[in-house]
């Protein structure tokens, strides 16, 4: 019988992509999507009263809080936040 190789890793998104740069894009993408996802929550909008606020369909809104991450750029998640009155600060910080 094989023995079963363990890895271990920083977080899913490093277990999932091929490259620290990818993993990094998508966790960015992930809080990103959690945060708006929460405000729209707190709010307690529809999801055709958040499309209104964020510039964007209700399918858009639809897909953010089912975390559909692939179907959004940091961009757009950027805009989505400022049309809902909150910046978007980045920190750098060494690379583990």
């Amino acid at each position: 019988m094989k023995k079963l190789k363990i890895e271990k890793f920083e977080s899913v998104w490093d277990a999932i992509e091929d490259s620290p740069e990818e993993a990094a894009n998508l966790g960015m993408r992930a809080d990103l999507m959690r945060h708006i996802a929460g405000l729209i929550q707190a709010k307690k909008w529809t999801q055709a009263e958040a499309a209104k606020r964020c510039g964007v369909t209700q399918p858009r809104i639809n897909d953010l809080l089912r975390g559909r991450i692939a179907r959004f750029s940091i961009d757009a998640l950027v805009n989505i936040a400022w049309a809902l009155g909150r910046k978007v600060r980045v920190s750098l910080d060494d690379a583990a």
